[in-house]
């Protein structure tokens, strides 16, 4: 039976892979909702190639913007595709009755609410905004648990994680070991990574990724929400996880195993390998991939990470053993930073000195409800522009 898919965030890096991904299964899955944030003209080229019924716009505002309100509109009422705009429409995707399967490729919080609405539905969801695990994880996995929904990660670290423990049971497991590239800055001093600028720490050595994410990649703060969404998703501790850098990205990720055996999973780093995997779990679907040439590969390093010039990591695990409003916190502190280096406000070092001051200053909740999330999101975002703005 071919499935209804929404991939939201269709015109980001990891969404366009999904399109051709999705498109590559068409014996599998049927695109029946997209979405955009801003990007209205890309998301319309996608729906005249792949037919949705429904596309989702949620960061403009049409109304105020005739030209392109008319050229939409004139395409929209040729066919048979709605329009929503708004937020909001992300969580009105997910609730259609043609939608069995979500891919939330959005960056940031928002997509939080469409996560959560997505297993509570009891529909599978292909993960790979992991801020919707970081902030409300243990909201979002009690509502999978309690529906039945599957919760399969897009992103190459888990998909690798996931992929090793079919090796054994969860309570063989020793150790979960996430890779990172280490980032632009891996060699740097310390002295160089602070006074870093948008043009250098855009230059990824390995990836190709959206904006905001390449400079979490820079920071290393991206491999501490991986930590947090790998302890939500396979149900790990802090002591039960460790990161390792590996310049090559070419080892994903590594599961220790109690008798001392540990898995790999090895690929090129190209996101339509983990993003098929979720789509066609538990089973595997012959791909037009580039192989991994072994003997072309001199080497393969692993190092340590640098807690000191990477400080984003102590701030991974302390979140993981606290939980609470600390995921909230730590994503909405660095969602503005990030968002002012970007416009060249501050540097690079000043998105750790912001974010661990208010990670440290913040009203801590233990139990938070997602009225809780909300609130601690806003006054973390409200801090940090504060602390911006004053220098």
């Amino acid at each position: 039976m071919i499935k209804g898919l929404a991939i939201l965030g269709s015109t980001g890096s990891i969404g366009v892979n999904a399109v051709q991904v999705a498109s590559a299964l068409k014996d599998s899955y049927r695109i029946v909702a997209l979405s955009t944030h801003t990007r209205v003209e890309e998301v319309l080229q996608q729906a005249r190639q792949y037919k949705p019924g429904l596309i989702g716009i949620t960061g403009i505002d049409l109304s105020s913007n005739p030209k392109l309100n008319d050229s939409t509109r004139k395409w929209l009422e040729s066919g048979d595709c709605d329009l929503l705009e708004g937020p909001a429409s992300l969580t009105t995707i997910v609730e259609r009755n043609d939608v069995d399967t979500v891919v939330l490729a959005v960056v940031g919080a928002s997509g939080m609410k469409a996560a959560l609405r997505t297993v509570e539905l009891g529909k599978t969801l292909a993960l790979a905004n992991k801020e919707s695990l970081v902030v409300a994880g243990e909201l979002i996995m009690a509502a999978a648990l309690k529906s039945g929904a599957k919760i399969l990660p897009i992103d190459s670290e888990h998909s690798a994680v996931l992929q090793c423990l079919a090796c054994g049971s969860k309570l063989e497991v020793s150790r979960v070991i996430l890779t990172a590239s280490g980032g632009p800055f891996r060699t740097s001093s310390i002295e160089t990574l602070r006074n870093a600028t948008s043009a250098t720490a855009l230059k990824h050595p390995t990836w190709q990724m959206g904006r905001k994410i390449t400079v979490d990649s820079a920071t290393l703060f991206n491999k501490a929400f991986e930590l947090i969404e790998a302890a939500w998703l396979f149900d790990l501790l802090a002591s039960q996880l460790e990161v390792v850098v590996h310049p090559q990205s070419i080892v994903h990720s590594l599961v220790e195993f109690v008798d001392g055996s540990t898995m790999a999973q090895l690929s090129t780093p190209d996101m339509r390998t983990p993003i098929q995997f979720a789509l066609t779990h538990p089973t595997r679907v012959a791909a037009a991939r580039t192989p991994i040439d072994l003997a072309s590969l001199s080497t393969l390093t692993f190092e340590k990470p640098d807690f000191e010039r990477f400080p984003s990591i102590e701030l991974g695990f302390a979140t993981i053993k606290r939980k609470g409003t600390c995921g909230a916190v730590l994503n909405a502190a660095n969602e503005v930073a990030v968002e002012a280096f970007l416009a060249d406000r501050i540097r690079l070092g000043t998105i750790f000195d912001v974010v661990r001051s208010v990670f440290d200053s913040h009203d801590f909740v233990q139990t938070p409800t997602m009225d809780d999330l909300l609130r601690v999101d806003r006054w973390a975002r409200q801090a940090a522009s504060t602390m911006i703005e004053r220098g």
